[in-house]
């Protein structure tokens, strides 16, 4: 099998998406409402396909490699992200109806924030490490 990647027809548009999304993603750190996982996963996921330098260094991540790793190998998420998520949602939850001009609007942002929590409870856990790896 060959282990050189094949260059994919349209790269550019990859290597864009990827560096867009974890744009995003770090902008979501500080930015109340912006998600920050979702965003520095599909950058994970298009820089696969559009740029191996920033894949491999996503991975390498301390923060966001274990996350991507467990994402990319069984679709899970750890117990401590869903937590601060969901935590974050309801922080964020509080301040759209204390700020928001129009009770609908904060309604339909925690109504959003409340499906993603939903979605986001009912992935898996990542697997426990075997003690031998600790």
């Amino acid at each position: 099998m060959d282990s050189v990647p094949r260059p994919t027809r349209f790269r550019w548009a990859w290597w864009l998406l990827a560096y867009a999304a974890l744009g995003l993603g770090v902008i979501g750190i500080v930015v109340p409402g912006l998600p920050t996982v979702p965003f520095v996963l599909l950058s994970a996921f298009a820089a696969a396909r559009g740029s191996e330098r920033l894949h491999r260094w996503l991975l390498a991540h301390r923060q966001f490699g274990p996350m991507i790793r467990d994402w990319q190998a069984h679709g899970a998420v750890g117990r401590r992200a869903k937590w601060l998520a969901t935590v974050m949602m309801s922080a964020c939850a509080v301040i759209m109806f204390l700020t928001a001009p129009k009770v609908w609007m904060a309604a339909t942002g925690t109504a959003i924030m409340a499906v993603v929590a939903t979605w986001l409870w009912r992935r898996p856990e990542p697997p426990a490490e075997p003690l031998s790896d600790r």
